[in-house]
């Protein structure tokens, strides 16, 4: 295991990007995300990333030279074309529009469409937490569980997040897959030729399977059973169906460099906290402060944020064999 920097981190993955056929500007953005993936402890969604979006990108499955294009549609709604490239470069638009729209309008939304694998929903949350909005993110993800009762997988493991501010305090960060975990952690364990616990993905054949390659190639079992398909069904309408962009069942993997480009979408709101009078944040605070001072009892974000400050104050722990990896890509 070494300890990396997060600048180390950083032009580990924008070079290995751009050797793949990705602008500087792209990788650069790409490498944030990753970095901030692994900064809240979630590297199924960080550096072991990297190989399979630069066969993506040297592949063209993923346009590494996309420049997303915005449109606003309406007052407090933004239209961002991510243009069959990395998700990463559309969602810095909605980062820096979805903030002030959401302070004149009330509230804002940002569509996105034709787009790839968005990390860590928590992390964009979170940061539009700390520029003073709650918000609420929807992502959909290639087909990966079945709707409750069936076998053919439909929905995506489709995160869902919200961040509120705090009143100067760190945001209250919710991120939660509606599969039992995230797709990724069943990749990584792949990856590493670990098995995976029992409960977490069925095999192909819709048995339960504690081999990650199995899984992978099976579907996941749903967060809380019938009401987890529910919920995926939601999103896939809200960041599918609004937007224009694929559904999960339309979708080629994550995972790989073959077939056309996923197109999958996302959906960003932003509120002013002060929307329905003065004092919003506060009033949240109040609420969170209920849950942090209850005995056993911990504030969702509170975990990633402490891992994060550990992290840039003693450094981030990365799998030598992975770093190597990376480090050949296109070399």
């Amino acid at each position: 295991m070494l300890t990396m920097t997060p600048e180390a981190i950083t032009e580990l993955v924008t070079g290995a990007l751009m050797r793949s056929r990705t602008s500087r500007e792209n990788a650069a953005s790409v490498a944030r995300a990753l970095l901030a993936a692994e900064l809240a402890g979630q590297n199924g969604h960080g550096l072991r990333r990297v190989e399979a979006y630069a066969a993506q990108a040297r592949t063209g499955k993923v346009d590494g030279f996309a420049v997303p294009k915005a449109e606003t549609t309406r007052p407090g709604a933004l239209e961002i074309d991510a243009g069959n490239g990395f998700a990463y470069p559309a969602m810095d638009l909605a980062l820096d529009w979805l903030p002030g729209a959401a302070q004149t309008q009330g509230i804002a939304i940002a569509g996105i469409r034709r787009s790839h694998h968005c990390g860590v929903a928590g992390v964009i949350v979170e940061a539009l937490a700390e520029r003073g909005v709650a918000a609420l993110m929807l992502a959909n993800s290639p087909a990966a569980m079945a709707p409750w009762g069936g076998r053919r997988p439909l929905f995506g493991t489709d995160p869902i997040a919200f961040a509120a501010p705090l009143g100067g305090g760190a945001p209250v960060v919710v991120d939660v897959s509606l599969s039992k975990v995230a797709r990724g952690k069943i990749m990584a364990a792949g990856q590493k030729g670990e098995p995976i616990p029992e409960g977490w993905a069925l095999d192909a054949d819709g048995q339960p399977t504690t081999d990650a390659k199995a899984a992978l190639a099976g579907t996941m079992i749903p967060l809380g059973d019938a009401k987890g398909t529910a919920l995926a069904l939601m999103v896939e309408l809200l960041c599918a169906g609004l937007t224009g962009a694929n559904y999960a069942w339309q979708a080629t993997s994550f995972f790989d460099g073959e077939g056309d480009p996923p197109g999958t979408g996302q959906a960003i709101i932003a509120i002013d906290p002060d929307a329905f009078g003065p004092g919003g944040e506060e009033r949240m605070k109040l609420m969170a402060d209920m849950v942090a001072g209850t005995e056993g009892a911990r504030l969702p974000g509170r975990r990633r944020q402490q891992i994060r400050a550990d992290y840039l104050e003693n450094g981030i722990p990365v799998d030598a064999g992975l770093a190597a990896s990376i480090r050949a890509i296109g070399t």
